[in-house]
């Protein structure tokens, strides 16, 4: 998939992902997987980092069915930031979330300043996994947990062939890591209470709906606002993502850690 006018989520993709995945949504599982990401910590009144907010759905559900204090939603594209206001202002949370557009790199936020940083499926696109998580650990306080999804790969070195080619369709500047390379980071940034967690069985099922939505009714109402050539593309991603889910080597997965 090519960007257009620079961003990779641009406004076609953003469209047809939301058609897919709800308001406000770039990846799956919506709001309810937004609630197991967080599952069993508090974060009701806290501050809260969301690495690569996207369209702003996931920061209302933070606020909404979590009772996050402050959502400070970072990303890289002016594209998905303008989405995201657009959200937030319609769910009536400016007061609550606010969206900033950063440049890749280190984060630019005093140290020890939120009590969680989450993130949900947007790290795969930072290849640099040790220098993220010492950054995510520098702006935590004391006692503050990361909180993640992300989309993962399950063994080091180079990707099977049908790998290559899922990730070459994806166009998405994918850095996958295995997750042993993300337990890795995550010591030696000085992280404790790390857990991983493989959300491979619930997406080979989510994606072969999926794929029959896009194929079906869902996919014949969002062409007729992003084009059936594009609709046609994107069925073409999912029939090479299914087979790199089904073998294992394509791993969602969750991310929790403490830090001391």
């Amino acid at each position: 998939m090519e960007a257009e006018g620079g961003e990779l989520y641009h406004n076609r993709l953003v469209a047809t992902l939301e058609a897919l995945w709800g308001t406000g949504f770039l990846s799956p599982g919506g709001p309810d997987e937004v609630g197991r990401v967080v599952a069993g910590i508090d974060i009701g009144g806290r501050a809260v980092l969301d690495i690569g907010c996207g369209a702003g759905g996931i920061d209302v559900a933070l606020v909404r069915n979590h009772g996050a204090g402050y959502v400070s939603g970072i990303d890289v594209e002016d594209t998905v930031l303008a989405r995201a206001r657009e959200v937030i202002g319609e769910a009536g949370l400016g007061d609550r979330i606010g969206c900033l557009k950063v440049a890749p790199g280190p984060l630019p936020f005093p140290p020890s300043c939120f009590d969680i940083v989450f993130s949900k499926d947007s790290i795969v696109h930072i290849p640099d996994k040790h220098a993220l998580m010492r950054e995510v650990f520098r702006v935590l306080r004391p006692g503050g947990w990361f909180l993640a999804s992300d989309w993962l790969i399950g063994h080091d070195g180079d990707p099977s062939p049908e790998m290559a080619a899922y990730i070459a369709a994806e166009g998405l500047d994918f850095g996958m890591a295995s997750p042993g390379r993300y337990r890795d980071a995550m010591a030696a940034a000085g992280f404790t209470d790390i857990t991983i967690t493989s959300r491979n069985d619930w997406y080979r099922a989510a994606a072969k709906s999926e794929l029959e939505r896009l194929k079906g009714p869902v996919g014949r109402a969002a062409a007729d606002v992003v084009g059936q050539d594009f609709i046609d593309e994107n069925i073409g991603i999912w029939e090479r993502m299914i087979p790199v889910l089904d073998s294992g080597e394509h791993c969602p997965t969750h991310l929790r850690a403490r830090k001391p």
